[in-house]
């Protein structure tokens, strides 16, 4: 008899702000699709409140942010706020773009796991989201 399979893990990924580059959030939103897990991708101009409230109704894992817009300590504040004044702090942020390595320490202190740059393997990025989010 065969062990119970683990669910797939839910990520959601977002374009908040300004920002109309999507052309990375939607290589990783493939790239982890391929890999196995269920993807919501909100598309651009996503207010942090419009993500998290789709990260509930999605009942996903992680959220992964993608911001080439400079408002990466804006933003992710924001976001990790809501999440906690939500009772969703479980929920794993982590994220992507161009973002000067002082701010990702910054970040990083405020609650978000992990900053890829541009450049990132998509592998790494599947690693790391498998190796960092409990699987239900």
């Amino acid at each position: 008899m065969k062990g119970k399979q683990k669910a797939p893990i839910r990520v959601l990924i977002g374009k908040a702000g300004l920002d109309g580059h999507d052309r990375g959030a939607k290589v990783i939103a493939r790239a982890l699709r391929d890999a196995g897990m269920e993807v919501i991708y909100t598309g651009l101009h996503q207010t942090p409140e419009m993500i998290v409230r789709t990260a509930l109704q999605e009942d996903v894992q992680c959220v992964g942010l993608s911001i080439l817009s400079g408002a990466h300590m804006t933003i992710f504040p924001e976001l990790i706020k809501l999440l906690k004044e939500k009772e969703a702090s479980d929920i794993v942020v982590f994220g992507g773009g161009i973002i000067p390595k002082s701010d990702i320490v910054k970040l990083k202190e405020l609650g978000v796991r992990e900053i890829f740059p541009p450049g990132s393997k998509t592998a790494d990025i599947i690693s790391w989201i498998e190796s960092n989010v409990v699987h239900r």
